[in-house]
């Protein structure tokens, strides 16, 4: 088998399952576990169909860094319900779910699997880097569209989609993005930068939606080129340049908010994929079973020792 490299956007599927898996199966204590058992069995499922011989949580030890919202204060605004002057935002999180991440982040190391997080930064910026680390071919497992950028065909480096659904799963290469954007993947960060996210707080040009985006990539290669061919007067309708020139606080900032980072002080990671010895899958049943996480660890326990 040759090594391969999953990387989970953790949280990604965390919520994932805490929606889209029935709460009536509950503790002992009558705590929620639909989220835990949830992300176990995707992971069983993942692990079985991909084969990964690495595999890596990446984790948000900040979903809303701060030197991201100097740049643009409205980035995931719509989703702070409590300010925190000396620490992260809290973000809105159903008391269900969030009474079962520390759960979550148990049975993940019951398991083996190490969670990767950094200080004052996403967990895109944890996939981001350890994909430009890595010597291997990458799967990036999410539904979030910001890690399209990501994609590199060249290295193997594709994302694993969740956002039609475990049983639903699409695996996209650059041909999938310039098939559905008319975009490279190396644009897709400026795209959406044109763009804007309605889901991340990012206005983007007015009136420059996904159809105009991708003309103008396709005609100037980069958000740089597109910005001198405004500010010449050249490639362009005058209302579309002015539009541009409206947005140059916008466009100066943006990049750096959308693109995700490459470079953080993070060690790859060296322990492949294994099964788990007598005493840590004890240690893991017992905790399957203090919790009533039930089949769902044994087989993630049974697909990690394949």
């Amino acid at each position: 088998m040759s090594d391969r490299l999953m990387l989970l956007d953790t949280a990604s599927l965390y919520f994932r399952a805490f929606y889209g898996v029935p709460d009536k199966v509950k503790a002992p204590d009558g705590s929620p576990i639909n989220a835990a058992r949830g992300l176990l069995d995707m992971i069983a499922k993942l692990v079985s169909l991909y084969e990964p011989t690495h595999i890596v949580a990446c984790w948000d030890d900040d979903w809303r860094p701060q030197w991201r919202v100097d740049l643009i204060p409205s980035y995931k605004a719509h989703r702070v319900v409590e300010i925190v002057p000396a620490g992260p935002d809290v973000e809105e999180v159903p008391d269900p779910l969030e009474a079962q991440i520390p759960l979550i982040r148990e049975s993940l190391t019951a398991l083996g699997i190490p969670i990767i997080g950094v200080t004052a930064h996403e967990a895109d910026d944890v996939i981001g880097t350890l994909a430009a680390l890595a010597t291997m071919p990458v799967d990036i497992v999410t539904g979030d569209r910001d890690l399209f950028q990501l994609i590199d065909d060249e290295r193997s480096i594709r994302v694993i989609y969740t956002a039609r659904g475990m049983s639903n799963l699409d695996n996209l290469t650059e041909q999938s993005v310039v098939a559905k954007y008319s975009v490279l993947p190396s644009q897709y960060a400026d795209f959406a930068t044109m763009r804007g996210d309605a889901s991340d707080g990012l206005p983007g040009v007015p009136g420059v939606g996904e159809k105009t985006a991708a003309t103008l990539l396709q005609t100037h290669g980069d958000l740089a080129g597109i910005r001198a061919a405004a500010e010449a007067g050249e490639g362009m309708s005058a209302g579309l340049r002015a539009k541009i020139l409206a947005a140059t606080l916008y466009l100066d900032v943006a990049p750096t908010v959308v693109e995700v980072a490459r470079s953080l002080d993070i060690a790859p990671p060296t322990d492949p994929v294994r099964a788990l010895d007598p005493s840590e899958a004890d240690a893991a049943i017992a905790l399957a079973q203090k919790w009533n996480l039930g089949s769902s660890m044994d087989r993630a326990i049974a697909a990690l020792g394949r």
